[in-house]
């Protein structure tokens, strides 16, 4: 689909500059400059070489040397240039002529080396000459029929002659692939022929026009060579040699082979022509000699077989093979295959029109970059491969691509109707070859720019069916344009065609306007292309050096003045530049041809290969095969998507070398073109969803509802993309939706999707790039959650249509968090006294939305029989298993018959209420006590005291019986059961309740003095000394022993105010100082423990880290590192059980991740457990020490802040019995332990490490695994995540000891 648009062009005259006519150029590719040989001629024997720089005219050529050449070889006129070529690297030029001298010409020679040196002769004549791709070899067929293979050095390494035999080298068996005689035609048709022996055999007949010249090509890789020469004077014959001189093969016999030739550079084609009766054709042959395919090149009605003006000089493929250029000797025609057909893409003529011929020379870098020159001139041309395409603003986006074909326009709107190519819907067929096509902004107007005249075409793709288009008028070039050559048309506003043309006389570009009312002219240097701003439609010319300037009316001299304002400036010259206006902004989108994406000055991405824009995206694709979206925006602001097709909506993989062709949005749509040629449509879903979205702006509904349905997109969008906007149209949206078949499609809104986001979130969703609909709902459903919301709207604009949108009734009442199925049972119900068949119909219906049992159920629950015999029906239940129990259910009393019901279903509370209104208490107390329904029932007979008690005495017993003590010594005490209230208090460890329920029991019951000393050891035993001494001295009349039990417990002062009490101020001496004594030294021991384990963890902590950080694979092997040597002993080649290098935690644990036999499942669980208990235990040297001594750390501070508390108990204690150098040491010790706590938290706990980015695991572990892989996984994922430090709590010094308070 694309044409070949002329970018660059420059004509060099040199007919006053030098007598000697141009005989062959070569490209200098450091600096793409050309090497020009001019001579030697039949006047003049001489050859000059010229260097001739980019962009330069014939005064400013610098000549590298010249010499005389006269021909050594008497048979010729004169001498002949049949090869030159240049070496960059050595700046070395290379010519070789007919006369068979090699000349080597030096433009910065040696001291000891001669500029120009004849290296080599050939005595008999060269007939032909090609270096190799690679520049190593030179191929020479001499005038004796002998093929020579030359180095770099020109140093003979090979001499082949040619012979008689070579035909014999190849057994040609054709099998007629695409030829006719293999089509089907019938079983009568030609029985029992072979199809494989074609109708005629070429017999290799010479043309009468053939030049007996010979012609030699390499393949692009240079490992083959093909040569093209006449046979004994009888055929003309391709000989294939190997690079190393080996015949391959020789062609089939083709009548009227000529001698041109050129072997494609992707290899698999070399190319020749044929000339028949009337026509050119251009022939194809495999390396193996066989045809493979051709084309007819298409010549005028004038032609004639003898006609010395259609005499193909050359062929030429460029350098990737996309363009094949044939040089006649009067014009080039380009050519480009597509799907299988060929196009005539360019036809380029004379400078000099009585010039008696005409030569090419591709780029040998750039693929579209080509120099013609003929005797006394030189063009130069660049072209790009671009589309021809209308408009991609709605609603004139009709995806008009025009594809030239020599005198044929092929159209095709690819939104009506699309065509695959080389076939279109349409085509404009004119009198000359068509060098440009240009489409308006309305897609109605198209120009098709010849030679001689603009043609205008009315088209409307609008239609139906689309009617071919037809003229309107010619614009005929006008005479002050006869010196130049034509490059490019547009429209611009007005829809007047604007031309691009090269002046030949002044060698600048000039923008004239066709139209006379128009006073258009404008001079620029070095333009490239016409560029048209959607959707204004004015238009730009864009220059090599990147800027754009607008196409004003202007006079020539003003160009370079300050009246032309230069809009926008790209880095560097596009062959692809689109500008839109964005926010009344230009942003100028421009591709080069190394790939780089430009909007304005800003670089969007590289390695792009096709780009195309609308008003609302840049659509462009990579290198990587991706398919990009970027939203259209400011410049600054614009944000190309990642590499990410599976996550982001914005990028798409396409096929393997796909281009864009044009972009659709009105059907949300982009074509592309394959690699061979075929077109493919597709709907990407940013630009779905952009027109969805668009729709939903405009409260078009309809078209946003039937989108999402034609193109699979989740229907809550419709909802969340506005969701106020949404919930004010909710009868607009059944308006528009009008089919109530159409409308209950709407049950895919019914889904939770909207998530407490960001305001950043609400932006994003905005500019296209994040979705709410694709999110999923974090809250718990809820009467005011966006499900019910919808539900219940729908349902307050449909009441009044029940009859009509009885389906979307009930789907509403369905579709509820949590399913309304009561409602919806109650609309079956209510109209099955009205229309039985419309009942048994939204009973079909609602069996459909929701599980049938569940309606079942409810139905049952609902009491209607009826209705649960018509839900029963619409399902496979066995009508022996439901009928039997409804009609026992029919036979029953009301309220018996509910009770019955509720207990079927399981509602134990509401048949529980059934059975109270029926009044028989005892069933009722069984059915309390069966079903543990005991709360109920107390709230039911709350006013009638005596049953509300029973009720309660079950109650209690049944949490005794649970060991529910508490709740059980509660309801007891409630009812004054005092001694039944002790013991369950007593079980449930609450000795206050229990004694005070003990002494208020009657004398006798209870023995509280043996419950207290039961009490009293229980509290010793759970280390709740306190309380021990509490219930001794209150209960037991011991308060010596009490006084022990404070000292036990750092209660000194209880302690100190019970030894007041009682009056025994020796008791200070005899327990209070021994106690404090036992105190200190216990806590003490216990403060050394912990600052001797910090002193040891954490440097050990800090090694491990630091091991792990420096060498990973020998922290987790446990033993030597990566780098040392592997014995020579020892086998590391894979086997069996080892299959793969594993990760770090299969070459710990010893296990792999490939599959496992069942012995070794079998072993999971055991070596699981094996596994957690060295987790466990954190043995010193294994990969869980760092996680053992983290958490050993940590239960450390966690202890020292539960005894902060003892400890200033005790240093108070001490003080106040004159222990002071205890005291001091007590709290100096706890001092530094919570220092030394306080100081290893962010080195321990690693506070500085951040969380990893949400979804997204931290340690890059993947998946969790089973096993004991499982359990070191889990390991290093705590260890890996943050991880809240512990708080060290605040320790209050005393500061009767000279210390301050640690923090």
């Amino acid at each position: 689909m694309k044409n070949l648009r002329n970018i660059g062009c420059s004509v060099v005259d040199f007919s006053a500059t030098t007598p000697l006519p141009l005989s062959a150029v070569a490209w200098d590719t450091s600096n793409d400059s050309l090497i020009c040989a001019f001579g030697p001629s039949e006047e003049d024997a001489g050859i000059e070489l010229k260097r001739i720089p980019p962009a330069a005219g014939p005064e400013e050529f610098s000549v590298i040397a010249a010499w005389d050449a006269p021909c050594p070889n008497s048979a010729l006129p004169h001498d002949r240039i049949l090869c030159l070529q240049h070496f960059p690297d050595s700046s070395t030029t290379c010519v070789v002529l007919a006369g068979g001298d090699i000349i080597a010409v030096r433009e910065e020679p040696l001291p000891n080396e001669e500029q120009v040196e004849i290296v080599g002769s050939v005595d008999a004549g060269i007939a032909a000459a090609a270096w190799s791709p690679d520049e190593e070899l030179l191929a020479i067929v001499t005038a004796a029929d002998t093929l020579i293979f030359m180095t770099r050095h020109f140093e003979s390494t090979i001499n082949v002659t040619f012979s008689l035999d070579d035909v014999k080298v190849s057994n040609h068996v054709s099998v007629g692939w695409g030829k006719a005689e293999t089509q089907f035609k019938g079983k009568r048709a030609k029985a029992l022929r072979d199809p494989t022996v074609p109708e005629h055999v070429d017999e290799g007949l010479l043309s009468a026009l053939d030049d007996g010249n010979v012609s030699v090509s390499w393949r692009g890789d240079g490992m083959y060579l093909a040569v093209n020469a006449i046979e004994g004077k009888a055929r003309r014959m391709i000989r294939v040699y190997s690079r190393e001189g080996v015949l391959d093969s020789v062609s089939e016999p083709v009548d009227y082979l000529e001698g041109p030739l050129s072997w494609r550079p992707a290899g698999n084609l070399i190319t020749g022509i044929q000339r028949l009766e009337g026509n050119l054709r251009v022939v194809f042959f495999e390396r193996n000699g066989l045809r493979h395919g051709e084309f007819d090149l298409r010549m005028d009605g004038s032609y004639e077989p003898h006609n010395e003006m259609a005499r193909v000089i050359a062929l030429q493929w460029n350098v990737d093979s996309s363009v094949l250029a044939v040089c006649f000797s009067q014009r080039i025609q380009l050519w480009t295959m597509g799907n299988y057909h060929y196009y005539l893409k360019q036809d380029i003529s004379l400078v000099h029109s009585k010039a008696p011929w005409l030569a090419l020379s591709w780029h040998p870098e750039k693929p579209l970059r080509l120099t013609a020159f003929e005797e006394y001139a030189l063009q130069r041309r660049d072209f790009a491969a671009t589309v021809v395409s209308g408009p991609t603003c709605p609603p004139n986006d009709f995806g008009i691509t025009a594809v030239i074909d020599g005198k044929n326009l092929k159209l095709t709107p690819l939104r009506c109707a699309n065509v695959p190519p080389p076939m279109s819907l349409h085509d404009i067929s004119v009198p000359r070859e068509i060098i440009h096509a240009a489409i308006d902004m309305s897609g109605t107007l198209i120009s098709v720019l010849t030679s001689y005249e603009a043609l205008v075409y009315r088209y409307n793709p609008s239609t139906i069916p689309v009617a071919p288009p037809e003229l309107e008028m010619t614009f005929r070039i006008p005479k002050d344009l006869e010196h130049v050559v034509l490059r490019q048309i547009a429209f611009n506003k007005g829809n007047t065609p604007l031309l691009l043309a090269y002046d030949l006389h002044t060698k600048s570009d000039r923008i004239v306007s066709l139209d006379e009312r128009e006073d258009l002219q404008m001079q620029v240097e070095s333009a490239t292309a016409l560029t048209v701003a959607q959707p204004s439609g004015e238009v730009y010319v864009h220059l090599s050096d990147g800027n754009l300037i607008p196409c004003h009316s202007v006079v020539p001299e003003d160009i370079n003045g300050s009246s032309i304002r230069r809009q926008i400036c790209l880095p560097a010259s596009a062959i692809q530049s689109e500008i839109v206006e964005v926010d009344e902004e230009l942003v100028t989108f421009g591709l080069t041809a190394g790939g780089a994406l430009y909007a304005n000055d800003r670089l969007l991405a590289r390695s792009c290969t096709s780009m195309i824009t609308t008003l609302t995206h840049l659509i462009f694709t990579t290198s990587q095969h991706l398919l990009k979206f970027v939203h259209m925006t400011s410049v600054s602001e614009l944000e190309v998507p990642p590499d990410a097709p599976e996550t982001d909506e914005r990028c798409r993989s396409i096929e393997r070398g796909a281009r864009l062709v044009t972009a659709i949005p009105s059907t949300y749509s982009v074509v592309l073109q394959m690699p061979r040629g075929n077109l493919e449509t597709i709907y990407p879903r940013a630009l779905v969803l952009a027109s969805i979205r668009r729709s939903i702006a405009k409260g078009d509904y309809r078209n946003a509802f039937m989108t999402c349905r034609s193109q699979r997109v989740d229907m809550n969008i419709l909802h969340d993309h506005d969701p106020d906007r949404f919930m004010k149209s909710v009868g607009e949206f059944i308006h528009q939706v009008k089919k109530s078949e159409d409308e209950d499609v709407s049950i895919t809104m019914y889904k939770e999707t909207l998530r407490k986001a960001p305001p950043s979130a609400e932006l994003d969703a905005a500019n296209g790039t994040v979705l709410l609909h694709n999110g999923s709902t974090t809250a718990s459903p809820s009467v005011h959650s966006k499900v019910n919301r919808i539900c219940d709207a729908f349902l307050a604009e449909l009441e009044s249509q029940s009859t009509k949108h009885l389906r979307n009734i009930i789907t509403a009442h369905v579709c509820k968090s949590p399913p309304d199925l009561a409602a919806g049972l109650s609309v079956v119900a209510n109209l099955r006294p009205q229309n039985q068949d419309l009942a048994e119909r939204a009973a079909e219906h609602i069996c459909f939305l929701a599980d049938v049992n569940r309606l079942y159920d409810e139905a049952l629950g609902l009491y209607d029989l009826d209705l649960t015999l018509l839900i029963a029906q619409q399902s496979q239940k066995d009508p022996r298993e439901y009928l039997p129990y409804l009609q026992s259910l029919q036979e029953q009393a009301d309220l018996r018959r509910k009770f019955n019901i509720d207990n079927d279903l399981g509602r134990y509370s509401k048949a529980l209420n059934h059975l109270h209104a029926i009044g028989d208490f005892e069933e009722l107390q069984r059915y309390v006590q069966k079903h543990e329904l005991y709360s109920a029932a107390i709230d039911l007979y709350r006013y009638q005291e005596q049953k509300m008690n029973d009720l309660m005495k079950l109650y209690a017993d049944f949490l005794s019986n649970r060991n529910r003590f508490k709740e059980a010594g509660i309801s007891y005490e409630f009812l004054s059961d005092y001694s039944s209230a002790s013991e369950a208090y007593r079980q449930a460890g609450m000795w206050r309740e229990a004694l005070s329920s003990a002494t208020l029991a009657p004398e006798g019951i209870v023995n509280v003095e043996a419950l207290g000393t039961d009490l009293a050891a229980t509290c010793e035993e759970t280390k709740d000394f306190y309380s021990a001494a509490m219930i001794t001295w209150n209960y037991q009349s011991n308060p010596e022993e009490a006084v022990k039990m404070f000292c036990k417990g750092y209660h000194f002062s209880d302690a100190i105010r019970l030894v007041g009490l009682t009056r025994q101020p020796s008791w200070l001496e005899t327990l209070i100082d021994p106690g404090l004594i036992d105190a200190a030294a216990s806590m003490s021991e216990m403060l050394g423990e912990c600052r001797e384990q910090l002193r040891h963890q954490v440097p050990r902590l800090r090694e491990l880290r630091e091991k792990k950080a420096s060498d990973p694979l020998a922290f987790f092997d446990g033993g030597a590192g990566g780098g040392e040597d592997v014995p020579d002993d020892m086998s590391i080649a894979p086997t069996e059980a080892s299959t793969s290098g594993g990760t770090f935690m299969t070459r710990y644990t010893g296990r792999n991740s490939g599959t496992i036999n069942t012995a070794t499942s079998r072993k999971t669980s055991k070596n699981r457990r094996r596994e957690e208990r060295k987790r466990a235990r954190g043995k010193k040297g294994t990969v869980y020490e760092e996680e053992y001594l983290v958490n050993s750390i940590a239960r450390l501070i966690e202890r020292v802040n539960g005894v902060k508390d003892e400890v200033r108990r005790l240093v108070e204690g001490l003080v106040r019995r004159r222990m002071r150098e205890r005291a001091v040491a007590v709290e100096t010790l706890m001092a530094e332990v919570v220092d030394g706590c306080r100081a290893c938290i962010d080195e321990v706990f690693q506070v500085e490490k951040k969380a990893a980015p949400e979804g997204e695991d931290e340690n890059g572990l993947g998946d969790r695994p089973v096993g004991a892989d499982g359990v070191l996984w889990d390991s290093l994922d705590t260890m890996g995540r943050k991880r809240e430090p512990p708080l060290v709590k605040e320790f209050g010094r005393l500061s009767l000891l000279g210390s301050k308070v640690t923090k």
